[in-house]
């Protein structure tokens, strides 16, 4: 008899890999029966995790960290031993805001997009009309690359613009009722926008950062320690489930399930474009082919990488105003289980990374690396500024970013 566990997710192309891992039988093949619940806002699927009505969930992976720390809300301790996916996400603007700051037709250089940025804020915020950014919620890894990508560009936010919260599947909406002037959000959602004729993609966070971390799956440590044996088998049908998800060979039967009401409840084609990394940044516009806009497979992707989760942790400090606590930070760290991940496919011919921590942003070309069992080799994984995030110097890092 299959062993069921019950996971919340939001309609996002992100959320493939647990759905896939169901309707293909990669869960079924490890003892699993998955049960998936949807929700509308990242607040119900937390909530839903914390009160025990479901066992994981998809999650913005900053809101993990945050639940554990206690930000918001009584602290739970929660645990990553699964990345679903790096990236993914566009900053998507009005028309009018796009015209002003890029030229039509092809994404934008982030510098350049910046500098033209930093001009209509300021015109914005002295007519008393501060330019609005729309973020999926406050610890989401969206509003933090967009704050990071503002402020090296010298736009202050909170100052020189608003952020301010919109649930993916009403960020579309937003930008028509002009409550927001751009939104960062993960796909369909962009292109809905796209689709309307109410915004235009400019951005992808990829530009930002290269691999920046995004989805997880996420439960409570107490549930994790109970069912260990159920974590790992669904660890493994997660992997399965990202290796199908990026081959060519499935796009379209993906894209097709995906769309489905119980799902996205969206349009297959735009899914698609999404998975095979094809976007339409304006209405009547051409196709425009950006390599690993989403990362749900190669090159450790899954990993739950201990450096990412202390980097996520650093711009918590930075965005809220928080004192740099090296036992809040070591909590942080905590959150992501490479151990599980390691024990779950120990044995299986997946590469496995030989660390625990990398230097964030410091990989420029192929480099084969270290690893516990496989050979892996990582591509570039830099921050469009040029930055390093050393995990070994928290409190150096962010001395350098006020």
């Amino acid at each position: 008899m299959s062993a069921e566990l019950t996971i919340g997710f939001l309609p996002l192309v992100d959320a493939c890999l647990p759905i896939l891992a169901r309707e293909h039988g990669f869960a079924e093949e490890e003892g699993l029966s998955l049960r998936l619940v949807k929700d509308m806002s990242w607040a119900t699927v937390l909530d839903r995790l914390l009160y025990g009505h479901s066992d994981a969930a998809h999650m913005v992976a900053p809101l993990a960290i945050a639940t554990t720390l206690g930000r918001g809300r009584p602290a739970q301790p929660l645990s990553v031993p699964f990345v679903l996916g790096l990236n993914g996400n566009a900053i998507t603007m009005t028309p009018d805001l796009a015209a002003k700051v890029h030229a039509k037709g092809h994404l934008g250089d982030p510098t350049e997009v910046g500098a033209a940025l930093r001009t209509v804020a300021a015109e914005r915020r002295e007519a008393g009309r501060p330019l609005r950014f729309g973020v999926v919620h406050r610890y989401s890894s969206h509003n933090y690359m967009l704050r990071y990508w503002l402020a090296a560009c010298g736009v202050r936010p909170d100052s020189d613009v608003e952020i301010t919260t919109v649930a993916p599947p009403f960020c579309a909406d937003a930008l028509e009722a002009g409550e927001v002037d751009a939104i960062c959000v993960g796909e369909p959602w962009n292109s809905v926008a796209v689709e309307r004729g109410v915004g235009e993609i400019v951005l992808v966070t990829a530009q930002i950062w290269r691999r920046g971390v995004e989805k997880v799956l996420a439960l409570r440590e107490s549930v994790l320690e109970d069912r260990r044996g159920h974590v790992e088998s669904l660890v493994r049908a997660l992997r399965k489930a990202g290796q199908h998800f990026v081959d060519p060979e499935h796009w379209d039967a993906n894209a097709a399930i995906l769309a489905r009401p119980e799902y996205l409840d969206g349009n297959a084609d735009l899914i698609k474009h999404a998975i095979s990394d094809r976007l339409l940044l304006t209405r009547g516009g051409e196709l425009v082919h950006y390599p690993d806009f989403m990362f749900q497979y190669r090159e450790a992707a899954n990993f739950p990488w201990v450096s990412q989760a202390e980097w996520l942790y650093t711009q918590m400090v930075r965005w809220d105003g928080m004192a740099f606590d090296p036992l809040a930070a070591a909590k942080a760290a905590l959150t992501f289980r490479p151990d599980v991940y390691r024990s779950a496919l120990k044995g299986t011919g997946e590469p496995l990374p030989g660390a625990n921590s990398k230097v964030e942003g410091s990989v420029s070309g192929p480099l084969a690396v270290g690893t516990q069992q496989g050979n892996m080799t990582l591509t570039s994984d830099g921050f469009f500024d040029g930055g390093r995030f050393d995990p070994d110097d928290l409190a150096g890092y962010l001395a350098k970013r006020p």
